[in-house]
């Protein structure tokens, strides 16, 4: 069986007529992959985003090259378009044709008679399917996936192999939801006892995912303890992430890798969150905050705000601290010099006092 390619190859007209932008060049020229400049070949579609790259560009074998409007002219057929960055991204969904398995049911795949499984769905090897288990048309599930009851996917769902998605999780449409993840866990809820026991609190929530959102490798996310952690819509979560019981998130918010949220945190809509982000329990963040990465956030967070550090500052008062860091072991110095002179004058004046007659 030959090797499915990459890229589906496409000419500079039909690409540009796709992505609604004006070329120059041969309308036949053949693109059949994309590259950055340092890398690019013949064949390749290449952008230009920063103009100090412009010699690169100038140089490049690639077939065609995706530039700003005010480009001057380049010795290769371009689109030009008023943002290069986001252009070359939608010619790449044009472009792209990653590993799909086609619609069916592997025959070592589990799947309880209660399940209902929609049309032009692709269950793989090993898969376990449990009762009263809801997937929408056209979802496809890799190998190994485990899916509790009563759990209920939403339509064109891309669920990869190791994923666990645990009894009565509600998954929206178009959700990614990359290898190994975990959800639906039971939240980290435990209370100690008169003996000084810790006593498992029952979690009976559950996870709410809505639709559009991308959850990444080994990442987890918790049930809740009573009702609902919810992931709004369109939001955007890297690998090795952890999100605890009754957590949520608003839309189009932005997690980076290794952040970990604690139970009962409610984060607003456009937040972004640079990787290793720690967010103590029961606070609010609120809508559009940009947290620089290793923040660690003790307390509410007001909208637009930009934070850093642990514990948390507003990021201009955070940099200001950390250029003044480097100084504090001179400065300390040249207060115990300062120490010293003050205490040999004083010194100095005591003697003097000593020796001047009484009037």
């Amino acid at each position: 069986m030959p090797e499915q390619p990459k890229f589906k190859p496409i000419t500079l007209e039909v690409l540009a007529q796709q992505l609604g932008l004006t070329f120059e060049g041969k309308k036949d020229t053949l693109i059949q992959g994309a590259a950055s400049l340092t890398t690019a070949k013949p064949g390749d579609l290449v952008f230009l985003a920063d103009k100090k790259f412009r010699t690169l560009l100038q140089k490049s074998p690639a077939a065609a090259a995706i530039v700003p409007y005010d480009e001057p002219p380049l010795p290769l057929p371009v689109m030009r378009a008023p943002n290069p960055y986001l252009s070359f991204v939608q010619a790449l969904e044009i472009m792209y044709q990653p590993y799909r398995p086609p619609p069916g049911i592997h025959p070592t795949a589990s799947i309880h008679p209660s399940a209902t499984i929609g049309p032009d769905v692709s269950i793989g090897a090993g898969c376990v399917i449990g009762e009263k288990v809801v997937i929408g048309a056209k979802t496809i599930i890799f190998p190994l996936v485990s899916i509790y009851p009563q759990v209920t996917i939403g339509e064109e769902c891309l669920i990869h192999s190791l994923v666990t998605i645990r009894e009565d999780t509600q998954i929206g449409r178009r959700v990614v939801i990359q290898p190994g993840a975990v959800i639906g866990a039971d939240g980290f809820g435990f209370l100690q006892d008169e003996a000084g026991r810790s006593r498992r609190i029952p979690q009976v929530g559950r996870v709410v995912i809505e639709d559009d959102v991308e959850i990444g490798a080994n990442t987890t996310i918790d049930r809740a303890a009573l009702e609902v952690t919810l992931i709004s819509r369109g939001v955007k979560i890297d690998n090795l992430v952890q999100i605890a019981h009754n957590v949520t998130i608003g839309p189009d918010t932005i997690i980076a890798a290794q952040t970990g949220i604690a139970g009962s945190t409610k984060i607003g809509q456009r937040v972004i969150m640079g990787g290793q982000v720690g967010l103590t329990d029961h606070i609010e963040i609120g809508d559009e905050v940009l947290i620089a990465a290793k923040t660690g956030v003790t307390k509410s967070v007001p909208e637009g705000a930009k934070i850093a550090g642990s514990p948390h500052l507003n990021i201009m008062d955070w940099r200001k601290a950390w250029v003044s860091i480097p100084q504090l072991y001179d400065l300390l110095k040249n207060f115990r010099r300062l120490q010293r002179k003050v205490q040999e004058l004083e010194e100095k004046l005591a003697g003097l006092n000593r020796s001047t007659p009484d009037d």
